[in-house]
């Protein structure tokens, strides 16, 4: 806890202003973009079934909604299923504020299950990646009540969720220690891609960006030390396998499923560039599919801005490695 000398203390007020900036510019940003007339779901023949509790807490961190088109939904068949994980440095944002993400698959056939998951400081590691393990079993156990199709499953997020997606699939490959983890194992289910967009996939280690760009913005520094600080605490646990699956994936450790084909997309200006170079190399040496995607000169999640012509592309790339694997829904 800190003390009231050290909260006036001029790094910790400029640390609290640009944590205040970006929590309010991506809240605020979410909030105006339903006001567009084409955010409505129904003007994409989408419907969306809302706040279904994933874990009897009580909680919203444990609720999800359910997008879904609805001709495809009318059929009553099973339907190939995203299921997306929000980012925001795993202590801010929402499934609410990820609204167009789950838009852009279900407007292209695609069933999404966007869920909440608890957010730290309040909740540290491993509460994020244990409710993302729930959220998967409950989907197992909920797939035929939800035309759920689990064999053509993808797990999906950006930043904070692109870790826990990723995370995920390690956790239905690898048989780990962890409670939650057995339990997604055990539930012998895998995605037939991962889409990890704009990652950062090793929490531990924020000043790893500071090594690689020393020229790099104190603003940009304080978001990521944020990060780290806020979903690890001061007292991270031994084994951070899952707050950095990256670690895992360029180990030599069998995994005792196959991992499945990945699409790793980034833009170039985006700090967290080189945790997806380093996927895209891991997943090589252990000759796993990994379409990785660079998009010059583009920040940080920049695909969220479905108005900009690269995220735009961002989109049409991930949609073609999709058709690709034979996994796009049929018409």
């Amino acid at each position: 806890m800190t003390t009231w000398t050290e909260r006036l203390h001029p790094t910790h007020l400029r640390k609290r202003a640009g944590s205040l900036l970006v929590d309010g510019f991506f809240n605020g940003l979410a909030r105006a973009g339903k006001l567009h007339p084409l955010a409505h779901p129904s003007r994409h023949g989408v419907e969306v079934v809302e706040n279904i509790a994933y874990k009897n807490s009580g909680d919203h961190a444990h609720l999800l909604d359910i997008w879904r088109p609805v001709k495809r939904a009318s059929l009553g068949q099973p339907m190939p299923t995203v299921l997306y994980i929000h980012g925001g440095g795993f202590r801010i944002l929402s499934k609410n504020t990820h609204w167009i993400m789950a838009l852009a698959f279900a407007r292209r056939g695609w069933q999404v299950v966007s869920i909440n998951y608890r957010l730290a400081p309040q909740h540290r590691f491993p509460a994020a990646i244990e409710d993302v393990c729930d959220a998967l079993v409950w989907l197992t156990q909920h797939a035929a009540q939800y035309q759920v199709d689990l064999n053509h499953l993808v797990f999906a997020g950006e930043s904070a969720g692109a870790n826990l997606a990723t995370s995920l699939a390690v956790a239905t490959c690898w048989r780990r220690p962890e409670p939650y983890a057995q339990r997604v194992f055990d539930a012998n289910v895998t995605a037939r891609a991962v889409l990890p967009a704009c990652g950062m996939l090793q929490v531990s280690d924020a000043q790893r960006v500071r090594r690689r760009k020393p020229h790099m913005s104190k603003f940009i520094e304080d978001r990521l030390l944020e990060v780290s600080a806020a979903y690890l605490g001061p007292e991270p646990p031994a084994d951070l396998t899952l707050a950095d699956p990256l670690t895992l994936l360029e180990s030599p450790a069998k995994a005792e499923r196959p991992l499945p084909p990945f699409f790793a997309g980034v833009g170039t200006a985006d700090p967290l560039l080189d945790d997806t170079r380093r996927l895209k190399a891991a997943l090589d040496a252990r000759s796993v599919t990994c379409e990785a995607r660079y998009y010059p000169k583009e920040f940080h999640a920049f695909h969220a801005l479905v108005m900009r012509e690269r995220a735009r592309q961002y989109w049409v790339d991930q949609f073609a490695f999709l058709d690709r694997l034979g996994l796009t829904p049929k018409s």
